[in-house]
């Protein structure tokens, strides 16, 4: 993401890192435009309090990547409306349910030719991990995440103009199933569907699965896919009220021979 804003001509004033975590990408943004005011908001805060930790005595002399952090939920920020020239999210809208209300109000605080730029997990992550628990159990164990497509309609209902949507996949490789898990659980990615089971999975399930992700073996080891879907778009000028009515914007007529 942050490649891709080499071709984009923007200045900002103000960037919104929604979802910052550990604030790692805010820092990046704070480095690129450095007179920029760069916010990082997130909802869990041991991830904040771990940012502000980066954010040390000789940095704070030297006025340099300086990130102010806010803990809110990213669909309720507590940002005037059209306050951020650049909203960025970066591999965390997949955690909110339902994206849509995120894009709303990340449109809400996006001044007018701001713009929304993001990454997220596509419907192919984890496809491996999601066929090795199916050949033993039915529960849904893996996040069955949303299609671009379906992205880019969220981002053009919302009025956004101009959306681009693109993916990549990007494949890990382990030497063990264990070493994929303790690699998701660093990252604080968990089971948290609605209808997964309520009960502990048992030994019999995560032996079954073992057992089906080995047959996937290529080279000593085992692949785990990763889609990552990137989207970014533009706040044009409202030209209606949020109930459907046209916004006209009269001009008073000049005089002739003026």
């Amino acid at each position: 993401m942050l490649e891709r804003l080499q071709y984009i001509k923007l200045e900002p004033g103000r960037i919104l890192d929604a979802g910052c975590g550990e604030g790692h990408g805010a820092e990046r943004l704070a480095e690129r435009y450095p007179r920029a005011q760069v916010l990082g908001l997130d909802f869990a805060l041991p991830l904040l309090q771990a940012a502000r930790g980066h954010d040390t005595w000789l940095r704070r002399v030297l006025k340099r990547a300086r990130v102010d952090y806010l803990c809110a939920d990213f669909a309720s920020a507590p940002l005037a409306a059209a306050s951020v020239d650049l909203a960025w999210s970066n591999l965390a809208l997949h955690c909110a349910g339902d994206p849509l209300p995120a894009f709303k109000e990340l449109r809400r605080v996006l001044k007018v030719e701001g713009l929304l730029m993001f990454s997220c997990y596509g419907p192919d992550t984890l496809k491996e991990l999601k066929c090795a628990f199916a050949a033993r159990d039915g529960a849904p164990h893996v996040h069955s995440f949303i299609d671009m497509h379906d992205l880019g309609d969220m981002l053009s209902a919302c009025g956004f103009a101009a959306p681009v949507m693109d993916m990549e996949v990007i494949t890990l490789t382990y030497a063990d199933v264990d070493a994929l898990l303790a690699d998701l659980r660093a990252t604080g990615q968990q089971n948290v569907l609605a209808e997964r089971r309520r009960g502990l999975t048992g030994k019999g399930v995560f032996g079954a699965m073992r057992a089906a992700y080995e047959t996937l073996r290529r080279d000593g080891r085992l692949a785990a896919s990763f889609e990552i879907i990137y989207g970014h778009a533009w706040k044009p000028a409202q030209r209606q009220t949020d109930d459907g009515r046209a916004i006209v914007t009269m001009h008073p007529r000049r005089a002739k021979g003026v």
